[in-house]
């Protein structure tokens, strides 16, 4: 286990404070990952509130368990990417259209703007932005069922 060169809390208002080894105290810092999807816990940066890089994070299983809960309750009250696990109808294949998908949350639906928002992560893997700016991931678009892929594929 990796002693960090520095201390997380939270304030009364909830916001995250980071405190540097020099004494010097950051309040409303943000966990980003580096890679979010496809290596969630290599690479973090924990991020002022102006954007600059505070401290690098090479691996968030290293951390101390304490400072480690904080920075995952974090990251899921920011982080919300349901996974697509199959796509039961859509409105028209045309866009702007309405997709009804079952997610590992459950059924729901989407609005589907335009073909750019269906993103290519890599070979197999899909990121889907709805229009209220939610994102959707299907990690792998072969897994998917026949009626899916088919319906995918009229949007690729």
């Amino acid at each position: 286990m990796q002693t960090p060169d520095f201390t997380l809390t939270r304030n009364s208002f909830g916001k995250l404070v980071l405190t540097t080894a020099d004494g010097t105290a950051h309040e409303g810092v943000v966990p980003v990952r580096a890679f979010p999807i496809s290596a969630a816990d290599d690479g973090l940066g924990m991020m002022s509130t102006d954007g600059r890089e505070l401290v690098w994070i090479p691996r968030l299983d290293a951390l101390p368990g304490a400072t480690r809960e904080l920075i995952e309750a974090e990251l899921a009250g920011r982080e919300f990417m349901p996974e697509i696990e199959a796509i039961v109808s859509v409105s028209t294949y045309a866009t702007p259209s309405v997709w009804t998908v079952w997610t590992d949350r459950g059924q729901t639906d989407l609005v589907l703007r335009g073909e750019e928002d269906i993103r290519r992560l890599t070979g197999t893997t899909l990121l889907i932005s709805d229009s209220h700016g939610i994102h959707y991931l299907i990690r792998d678009q072969a897994a998917l069922d026949k009626a899916s892929r088919k319906i995918l594929d009229r949007f690729l």
